[in-house]
């Protein structure tokens, strides 16, 4: 899976709030960190935010593919 922020690739996701119980909603769970794919540098918290705002499908995909 391929993960993108305005248009630019993102890498080296991690998940946390991940509630096996919540399942398949896991609606607690976010992207706490993750790696712009071209500088190499991790994502503000601003843009954390927005990603883990804005792109809830990238988030949900993330979570199904750390726990399968």
């Amino acid at each position: 899976m391929i993960y993108t922020l305005d248009g630019k690739e993102l890498t080296d996701i991690e998940v946390e709030g991940i509630d096996t119980r919540d399942y398949p909603d896991f609606c607690d769970a976010y992207v706490s960190y993750a790696v712009w794919a071209d500088t190499k540098k991790p994502l503000t918290d601003d843009e954390l935010d927005k990603f883990n705002d804005i792109c809830n499908d990238q988030v949900h995909n993330a979570v199904f593919e750390r726990i399968y």
